[in-house]
């Protein structure tokens, strides 16, 4: 066998210890998310009428009651906008 290619006890501890030393950094590392930022209503064309039968409570930015995750302010289940995703 090619001397390169043996794994050795020396080596395989030394690959377990950097590994757990990653996996243990990684876990300490706080991870902040990103928030977008909201957009005002005419910004985003925000009516309060479905459009073509498209209405806010089947989008996925729709944040029940009555609150959405892109468009500022009260918003209207049956409303719409530009941003309009509808879930799947």
């Amino acid at each position: 066998m090619d001397d390169k290619m043996k794994m050795t006890r020396r080596r395989f501890f030394r690959s377990a210890a950097t590994i757990a030393g990653a996996a243990a950094a990684a876990s300490v590392i706080p991870i902040r998310v990103a928030h977008a930022q909201k957009v005002d209503k005419a910004s985003m064309k925000y009516q309060d009428t479905p459009k073509d039968g498209q209405h806010c409570d089947q989008c996925v930015y729709f944040q029940p009651p009555e609150a959405c995750g892109l468009v500022e302010g009260t918003i209207s289940p049956n409303g719409w906008c530009v941003a309009y995703n509808k879930k799947k």
